[in-house]
């Protein structure tokens, strides 16, 4: 039997990595996510000096996942703690990691102020359109007509008004330098985030200013579905009004 080389090794678990176990449900694109952002701070050199603002949510113990300086924020908060240890911290390499209950909800004041102000830390935005962690509650993104827990008979236009796109939102803030939607329901989709996230991370590295890539992502569990069909479903029904695309990148208004 031959011994594996470092020579024939094709692919490893990113550095930027732990060795912990992912608490994440099965079918759960959260893993997908976080292994795109390791590698995206291992290539561009700054692992070293990431410090990364985990929230509350699903991604809570993130902290235990990504290999670099973790800090943990109250619910919502942690573009407010990024922006402390941003500008106390210069030199660092800052992000948080936030998914639609957290930063659409109770956080929306604090990511729209730190794209006001244009502050140069990087965010990574989970839209899986309901509340994960915490039962499957209605979300600002959770689309018309879906069941949660809240909302048993679908989301009701007419009393809830329709789902929040932060994406565009932020984009007509001059201070956001760098805004893109993006997907990880297939392979060709994934490659396209780690572009959009790499890019994201230049803007920061390039003292552009606020950044931020919302991610699509799935919620099998919460949504009821197998993780076949949770994929599809972010294709057939969450694209149609979360379109993909760039809307800023590094210029202003």
């Amino acid at each position: 039997m031959s011994t594996m080389t470092q020579d024939n090794i094709v692919y490893k678990k990113s550095k930027g990595l732990t060795d912990a176990v992912l608490h994440y449900c099965p079918g759960c694109t959260h893993g997908v996510v976080h292994k795109l952002v390791a590698e995206c701070l291992v290539e561009l050199g700054v692992l070293g000096k990431a410090v990364g603002v985990a929230p509350v949510g699903c991604a809570v113990l993130a902290y235990k996942y990504f290999n670099c300086d973790m800090h943990e924020a109250a619910h919502g908060r942690a573009p407010a703690v990024a922006t402390g240890i941003k500008r106390t911290r210069p030199d660092n390499f800052v992000f948080t990691y936030q998914g639609d209950g957290d930063l659409a909800s109770i956080g929306t004041a604090e990511i729209v102020q730190a794209a006001h102000r244009g502050e140069h830390f990087s965010t990574i935005f989970i839209n899986n359109g309901i509340y994960g962690m915490t039962g499957g509650q209605m979300a600002p993104t959770t689309l018309v007509g879906q069941v949660t827990t809240t909302s048993p008979l679908g989301r009701d236009q007419a009393h809830c008004g329709k789902p929040i796109r932060i994406a565009e939102m932020l984009a007509t803030i001059d201070g956001a330098r760098f805004v893109e939607r993006v997907a990880v329901n297939n392979p060709a989709n994934v490659r396209k985030a780690k572009r959009a996230i790499m890019n994201c991370f230049k803007n920061q590295l390039e003292g552009n200013g606020f950044g931020l890539v919302e991610v699509l992502s799935t919620c099998p569990t919460n949504w009821g579905l197998t993780p076949v069909d949770a994929l599809k479903r972010v294709e057939e029904e969450m694209m149609p009004y979360y379109p993909l695309g760039n809307l800023r990148n590094g210029e202003g208004l």
